[in-house]
């Protein structure tokens, strides 16, 4: 069982910067495949950031040259840095992990950032706010 500390949400006025952290436990959790995702109410959950094989990172198109997402192995810590945040980037934030044994075994990829359904593991999520 995968577990998560979110951490890093709150409120900022436009143009500021937020980073996100979590944290993440279990066994075999370095094998996972991790992301952040983001939801707005009566919205579709939107892909974020991923990190992908060979340590590639993705970005969702709406993010790109703002958001920066790394890792700490050693730490099992997941960071969104925010940056030239926006009032439509207003949303809650979920940190979100895939494990399959199957994609181990057959070295596929990790699911797209628009398959959420591909992560099976999800934070509590934490509220981002931006203001105009």
């Amino acid at each position: 069982q995968v577990t998560f500390v979110e951490s890093g949400g709150g409120s900022v006025q436009a143009g500021g910067s937020l980073t996100l952290s979590c944290v993440g436990s279990g066994p075999f959790y370095s094998t996972y495949c991790v992301a952040w995702f983001r939801q707005v109410p009566g919205k579709e959950r939107e892909g974020v950031a991923g990190i992908y094989r060979h340590g590639n990172i993705r970005y969702g198109d709406s993010v790109i040259g703002r958001f920066f997402l790394s890792k700490d192995n050693p730490s099992n810590t997941l960071h969104l840095r925010m940056t030239g945040l926006q009032p439509e980037d207003t949303a809650v934030y979920y940190c979100a992990a895939e494990y399959s044994s199957t994609r181990l075994l057959l070295g596929n990829d990790c699911p797209a950032l628009g398959a959420q359904s591909g992560y099976n593991y999800w934070g509590q999520g934490t509220q981002v706010t931006v203001g105009s």
